[in-house]
């Protein structure tokens, strides 16, 4: 036990990358980083060393018990408190611990977290093209100030004359309006070759920071009042999403309320990944990371064979045509 005690503190010295949770409804990112973190810190503490001895002379009482007689001195080995984990503390007080694309209190689904040096991969994460999706559960007949439902109600109106037909033609004109806000901000002309091998291995997108674009808008489920959206889409934050269902609920004569978003990916981090609040132990959080670790490994690999066995049809295909050529010419 005490072999594995002091593995798993190795292995938690050597914690580094990324690894996803599901963040719950109401609470907010802050305090689940810092649950997170806590708990990193206390699964971080190794087993206490055996102490150091040192020679100390100690005084023995006079074998006669008389009062006057001169005490003996003998040399005893006593353990150095100095080293005692009371007296030293903790060895790790803090562990870096890096949040992705936050998610609001009102909020829920999968949040990206570093740990260690896996906050610059973070940073990369922040820097590339990669899309989150959403669950949005909404609501028709109902306007707000802030657009969620619990917020102050400023106007109610009928929605009987709505239909899937009607909300399917906005939801494809928002999508299309998106598309062209799209290739507006990747800065690359659509009739190069640059944009056309972006656009095949789908990272033709905004340039850096632009403003929110929704790559994909669909409806799953539609009772009305309720329907639920799913949506993908590029640096959006929670309230522009909100705002999206208002707007829907405007293009069809009436107002719609969202009522709860919830991620359900973010980038290659799904919410089958995502550790939930009875899985934010140091020993799953350290899982999650190798496991994330050895996916990435498995796809670079598999992309690897892949564009060399395409490479190699291609120059088999070369081949077969310069042949042919010259069995014309020779012709």
């Amino acid at each position: 036990l005490a072999m594995t005690a002091v593995k798993d503190f190795h292995k938690l010295r050597r914690l580094h990358g990324l690894f996803c949770v599901y963040k719950p409804l109401g609470v907010h990112w802050k305090l689940v980083r810092d649950t997170i973190e806590t708990n990193l810190l206390k699964g971080n503490v190794a087993p206490p060393p055996a102490l150091p001895h040192k020679v100390r002379f100690l005084a023995e009482p006079s074998p006669t018990g008389e009062a006057g007689a001169a005490a003996s001195l003998s040399a005893a080995p006593v353990p150095a408190l100095s080293h005692h984990p009371l007296v030293t503390g903790p060895e790790f007080q803090h562990i870096r611990v890096g949040v992705g694309h936050r998610l609001d209190a009102a909020s829920s689904g999968v949040l990206v977290l570093a740990v260690g040096n896996g906050n610059k991969a973070l940073d990369d994460l922040y820097k590339t093209r990669v899309t989150r999706d959403y669950m949005l559960e909404c609501e028709f007949g109902m306007a707000t100030k802030d657009f969620s439902h619990t917020g102050r109600v400023v106007e109610k109106s009928t929605y009987g004359h709505i239909t899937l037909d009607k909300l399917e033609r906005v939801l494809a004109m928002l999508e299309g309006a998106n598309q062209k806000a799209t290739r507006m901000f990747s800065n690359v002309d659509m009739s190069s070759q640059e944009a056309y091998e972006l656009a095949v291995q789908g990272l033709l997108g905004p340039d850096g920071k632009s403003a929110p674009i929704l790559t994909g808008l669909r409806c799953v489920h539609f009772q009305p009042p309720s329907f639920t959206l799913e949506v993908q889409c590029l640096n959006e934050t929670q309230k522009y999403l909100r705002k999206v269902v208002h707007e829907i609920g405007l293009e069809l004569r009436s107002t719609a309320v969202c009522k709860n978003v919830r991620r359900t990916r973010d980038g290659l981090f799904t919410s089958r990944q995502a550790l939930t609040r009875n899985q934010w132990s140091a020993a799953d959080v350290m899982q999650a990371v190798q496991q994330h670790r050895y996916t990435k490994k498995t796809e670079k690999t598999v992309r690897k064979r892949s564009e060399e066995s395409s490479a190699a049809t291609r120059q088999s295909k070369a081949d077969v045509m310069s042949s042919h050529r010259g069995k014309e010419h020779g012709s």
